[in-house]
């Protein structure tokens, strides 16, 4: 595992900022779930309309799980895409690395 050393002082104290990625995984956090809700309140409509027959009771609880685990697995996967996307703008457009020492904002890519 190599150490990355700023390209000023040479002090191996450097921390990464991941801006984009920390914003992208929010993003796609409250994207995901927004989009996975209403994906799962479509299929709970049409499913209640085919499934009357449960009564009123279940087809109110179907819909409403079907919301919750639909908005947990979209956000989720949100979260994951938005955050890896930003891990991508941080590497390669960003000067993700701060040196602790003499505050120096770099990027690996200009001193590799």
């Amino acid at each position: 595992m190599t150490t990355t050393q700023c390209p000023n002082c040479q002090s191996a104290s450097v921390t990464t900022k991941d801006f984009a990625r920390k914003l992208g995984a929010l993003i796609g956090t409250l994207g995901g779930a927004t989009q996975g809700a209403q994906g799962a309140l479509a299929g709970a409509e049409a499913g209640a309309v085919m499934g009357l027959a449960g009564g009123p009771v279940a087809v109110a609880a179907s819909t409403m799980t079907g919301a919750i685990l639909g908005g947990l697995i979209g956000a989720a996967t949100g979260c994951i895409t938005g955050a890896k996307l930003g891990e991508i703008i941080d590497d390669q457009v960003l000067d993700n690395y701060s040196c602790l020492n003499c505050g120096l904002s770099f990027s690996c890519r200009h001193y590799a």
